[in-house]
């Protein structure tokens, strides 16, 4: 069957991973593909190659209003903001904004979970992947992708009807989306990407796309102990369902003392497992974990398969993530924390009374950084601050330790980049301590992505042996 772009001519902007997959999909189903990105050849190297021989025009280094002539649909990069110049125009002009992810939910033949939030969404995705490919139940196969790394549209032609398909979404990919998934996940709402969306109510808009535009029959999972998520309820069309860690719900899971309950029809609710089975630190976790078990629950997934599920999953790469012990030193990776927010997620998982060395920087996106400040001054022995942001970020540390003058402080640094930072932290770092790299900030004054900058952090602590 002929796909609706078929023939059409589709402007692609940026060349980062999802672009790339998107332009070598929209090649594949034979529309006119056009791609744009404002960096020059010499930095694209490796997506052009991966491109290379396909009929695609490229236009380099810039964004001319040129390219909509003749256009029929302009296709965001995750990256590029909704925002910019050519995409403005092409709404002026009455041309349909699109992305890797809404073209993917559209042609998906199998039923999707789709998750966002403002933390937790990795490894809520990951672990609700888990808990699906331990359905002994299931007539199909698992696809976990999108926002977590891997962009589903590239393996749309394996995908069956019969299979589940888990999904993470960012706000970047859902403000331009105007589809939603039979399953969508709102996991929290609190300040992050502001120096993208600018603005909360931006910000909440988009990730209220996922439920604004389900189907009717859909369900839609909330966070209950969040203000941000639960406010979204209004938004949903179909079913509400619920996790919490602090209040029984009347539909979803929520911890009831040590045990994890599900509830999604009448009764008293069935117990998918205890505390002591999840094998992930902090309490943002059990979060996670109920989070994954009202998601999982509500796309018909077993209780069975969530114990099973859950008791194997170790955790995602880059998300306190141990790298190595060295000399009764350990050393966390959590370079995924690219918001205070989750920074103190990470910091509170470490409620053992460890001593923590903590590393704080990257780049700023406008948020709030106070309250991870009067965590980190009153629970660190060291605070060691780099990259861009860590002028700033010692000045919002140095006047938390202001505000809570009673209290004696360990010690706080600044240092340029993340290789003299972990310099350092192995100098002060004693037996028993963790080193715990938990930015705040994301990679983008030096690394990539998140990922590349916990490689290079793993590779920084691999010198230290």
């Amino acid at each position: 069957m002929s796909d609706r772009l078929s023939g059409e001519r589709v402007v692609v902007l940026g060349l980062a991973r999802q672009g790339t997959a998107l332009a070598r999909f929209l090649v594949g189903i034979g529309a006119e593909v056009v791609v744009s990105d404002l960096r020059e050849a010499g930095a694209l190297a490796e997506p052009l190659g991966v491109l290379a021989g396909l009929p695609i025009e490229f236009v380099l280094g810039e964004h001319p209003d040129s390219l909509l002539e003749g256009a029929d649909a302009l296709a965001l990069s995750a990256g590029v903001p909704f925002d910019v110049p050519l995409a403005a125009e092409a709404r002026r002009r009455g041309l349909p904004l699109t992305n890797e992810a809404q073209l993917f939910v559209e042609r998906c033949p199998a039923p999707i979970m789709g998750i966002t939030g403002s933390a937790g969404k990795t490894t809520t995705t990951a672990l609700a992947g888990e808990i699906c490919r331990a359905d002994a139940t299931a007539p199909g196969a698992t696809w976990v992708g999108g926002n977590i790394g891997n962009p589903l549209i590239a393996d749309l032609g394996d995908i069956r009807p019969e299979d589940r398909v888990v999904m993470e979404l960012s706000s970047f990919q859902l403000e331009v989306m105007t589809l939603g998934t039979q399953v969508g996940a709102v996991l929290n709402v609190a300040p992050n990407h502001l120096d993208r969306h600018k603005t909360m109510e931006a910000y909440t808009a988009a990730k209220a796309n996922l439920l604004r535009y389900q189907p009717s029959e859909g369900v839609a999972v909330l966070g209950a102990d969040d203000a941000g998520a639960a406010a979204l309820a209004d938004a949903a069309r179909g079913r509400v369902v619920w996790f919490s860690g602090e209040r029984e719900v009347e539909a979803g899971a929520w911890l009831a003392g040590e045990d994890l309950k599900l509830r999604l029809g009448d009764g008293p609710g069935q117990r998918v497992c205890g505390l002591g089975d999840i094998r992930l630190r902090g309490y943002h976790n059990v979060l996670n974990t109920l989070a994954a078990c009202a998601i999982t629950g509500a796309a018909g997934v077993p209780v069975e398969a969530m114990r099973a599920g859950i008791a194997a999953f170790t955790g995602v790469a880059h998300r306190l993530e141990v790298v190595a012990e060295i000399g009764g030193v350990t050393y966390v990776n959590d370079s995924k924390a690219t918001a205070p927010q989750e920074a103190m997620a990470g910091l509170k998982a470490y409620d053992r009374g460890e001593p923590l060395v903590l590393l704080l920087g990257g780049r700023d996106k406008d948020l709030p950084w106070r309250e991870l400040m009067d965590l980190a001054v009153r629970r660190c022995k060291a605070i060691i601050t780099f990259g861009e942001a860590g002028e700033m970020v010692a000045h919002e540390a140095h006047m938390a330790r202001r505000a809570l003058h009673e209290l004696e402080w360990g010690i706080l640094e600044t240092r340029p980049d993340l290789e003299s930072a972990v310099r350092l932290a192995a100098e002060l770092a004693a037996p028993g301590d963790v080193v715990l790299l938990s930015p705040g900030g994301t990679s983008f004054d030096a690394y990539a992505d998140f990922e590349a900058r916990g490689e290079h952090f793993r590779a920084l602590v691999a010198t230290l042996v």
